[in-house]
């Protein structure tokens, strides 16, 4: 696979997006081992937008394993902030909407607005006096 191109506004849309992102995979004294390769695609799978980090201190070993999994995994890098790497690669998943119910489907209110509702409506409308007696008549 090779490494996904992305512009530089959605390089920097992304990097606002990983600011409060915790890493999900740590790369430790092993490397980049196939069990953390696995890892990081199973991670990529699930939330599109990681972050790596990498206990060693090699500058360049660190660079090597970004370019590294971006071209194994067909991801985009994102950025490297010292010992962490930050990887986005595009779900195959279905985009989820906020809309639950379909466009035509018939508005039906909740209780709770309807009974607010109602309570106005009654509280609206004049009561007609009692016809009870009074005790003096």
């Amino acid at each position: 696979m090779a490494q996904l191109e992305l512009t530089s506004f959605e390089r920097s849309a992304l990097r606002a997006q990983a600011h409060a992102l915790k890493p999900v995979v740590m790369i430790g004294d092993g490397g980049l081992s196939a069990s953390v390769l696995k890892e990081i695609d199973q991670s990529l799978t699930a939330h599109e937008l990681i972050k790596i980090r990498v206990l060693g201190d090699d500058r360049e070993a660190r660079s090597a394993w970004m370019d590294n999994i971006c071209d194994q995994l067909g991801a985009a890098p994102i950025q490297k902030i010292g010992k962490l790497l930050v990887i986005w690669r595009p779900s195959n998943k279905p985009a989820v909407t906020k809309r639950s119910t379909p466009r035509n489907a018939p508005h039906v209110p909740k209780k709770k607005a309807a009974d607010k509702v109602a309570k106005r409506i009654t509280k609206a409308t004049p009561k007609k006096p009692s016809a009870k007696k009074t005790r003096g008549s």
